[in-house]
């Protein structure tokens, strides 16, 4: 039962500067995912349907960074955390959620996707892989 309470539970990040830095050190790519957390449907749902499964929690342990930007209304958030997803989101010019960002250990984003429409873990991993070529 804790091996699978630890597939179950994904490791996200909250600073993209850590995250870039964690990249660079085991060869992977950084996964960006700014979400209203607590009240955008779509993005709940991408939680529910992807991020929580064992397919995409293993293909994320192998190949990816993960760093969720939260952008909450309800659930409270330390000001300098705020601050530097605001600057992110300004940065990237995230005018919707979800979006997803998926980048060098550099910054050099390699794929985009504004929003989620609904799929399976492999559909996900496919996008991702796609752009890794």
């Amino acid at each position: 039962m804790a091996a699978q309470a630890a597939i179950a539970e994904p490791q996200w990040l909250t600073s993209l500067p850590e995250a870039e830095a964690l990249a660079k050190k085991e060869n992977k790519l950084v996964l960006v995912d700014f979400t209203g957390s607590d009240w955008c449907v779509a993005c709940i749902r991408i939680e529910k349907e992807v991020f929580t499964k064992p397919a995409f929690i293993e293909y994320a342990k192998k190949n990816l960074v993960l760093v969720r930007l939260d952008f909450p209304l309800d659930n409270k958030q330390p000001a300098a955390l705020k601050a530097a997803n605001d600057a992110l989101q300004a940065k990237y010019k995230v005018d919707g959620f979800p979006v997803f960002f998926e980048m060098k250990p550099d910054g050099t984003v390699v794929w985009t996707q504004e929003g989620f429409v609904g799929g399976s873990p492999s559909e996900f991993i496919a996008l991702l892989d796609k752009a890794r070529k």
